[in-house]
């Protein structure tokens, strides 16, 4: 599939996805007759959009370049899409404006500066990383290349010497032990990407990976399937690590701005003051600086 069909295609999946999951009376209208599939038909989301029924089918059937700001407004209002969807149906006509002039291509992979560096090191007792939209790491403190040693060790997922949470996630078994809420972290790790093939749609690296995901991956394939998209990155993840056993941290992920846009993005995790994972984290520390040969588990 070229690259002017396959955006057309993401853009028809999305919006079909996102009228399916709607039903008459969510938006005030009556059920009518039986319906033959679930959700909306496209001529009650033309009528709440305020467009023609062959004009909003022409625009879920990918024909979105030509489409004005005010009226992909009208359509995401009628789909009641959320403001991470918004982003993403804009992130996906501006895409398709470009894309007769862009070829796909190998996104360049930008260095990080190094107060970045230093500022990751300097935060002793919190484990820091730095990833790209396409869930390298490309930067890490110590503690946290210690909290995600599975990771930063499975040659089954290494990318050109970094470490990929989506790979790791999806396509090596010890990452079912490692994250208690597996499930979720996979749908959070999908959604991620799926956002950033709105964003980068000539990213040749990142068509790669989602290629090799949905090659190995059944479980992947199935989430990326249902057009779940993620901007933002923040939580509590529950681990449980090899060497200093159950930890549960909130972590917050930050924008590294660069110019014309941020490509990088920074996520802390830390432990909650005088719990039990605060102390399994200043062993993971312990541990991570001290000679030492393979992990013993301590809990």
């Amino acid at each position: 599939m070229n690259e002017p069909d396959a955006q057309r295609s993401n853009i028809n999946d999305f919006l079909t996805s996102r009228r399916a999951r709607l039903r008459p009376g969510d938006v005030g209208l009556p059920a009518g007759n039986r319906r033959r599939v679930p959700g909306l038909r496209r001529e009650e989301v033309a009528v709440l959009a305020g467009v023609s029924p062959e004009w909003y089918t022409r625009l879920e059937k990918g024909n979105i370049a030509g489409v004005s700001e005010d009226v992909l407004v009208a359509v995401a209002t009628a789909l009641r899409l959320n403001e991470e969807e918004r982003t993403y149906l804009f992130e996906l006509a501006h895409a398709a404006r470009g894309s007769a002039r862009k070829p796909a291509r190998r996104k360049k992979a930008e260095p990080i500066a190094e107060s970045v560096q230093w500022f990751l090191d300097s935060a002793t007792l919190s484990a820091g990383f730095v990833r790209n939209g396409r869930l390298d790491v490309v930067a890490s403190n110590q503690l946290g290349r210690a909290l995600h040693a599975p990771m930063m060790s499975s040659e089954t997922t290494l990318a050109n010497g970094n470490a990929n949470f989506a790979r790791f996630h999806f396509l090596d078994p010890a990452a079912k032990e490692f994250f208690l809420d597996w499930k979720g972290g996979a749908a959070a790790t999908a959604a991620l990407l799926r956002a950033e093939a709105g964003r980068e749609p000539n990213d040749k690296a990142l068509h790669d990976l989602i290629g090799e995901l949905s090659t190995l991956s059944e479980e992947f394939r199935t989430l990326w399937a249902t057009h779940n998209i993620r901007f933002t990155h923040e939580g509590t993840k529950r681990i449980q690590h090899p060497v200093v056993g159950r930890l549960d941290l909130d972590y917050r992920s930050f924008d590294i701005n660069q110019l014309p846009r941020a490509t990088h993005e920074m996520s802390i995790y830390v432990a909650k003051p005088g719990s039990p994972s605060e102390e399994g984290l200043k062993m993971l520390s312990s541990w991570a600086t001290a000679p030492h040969v393979a992990p013993t588990t301590i809990a």
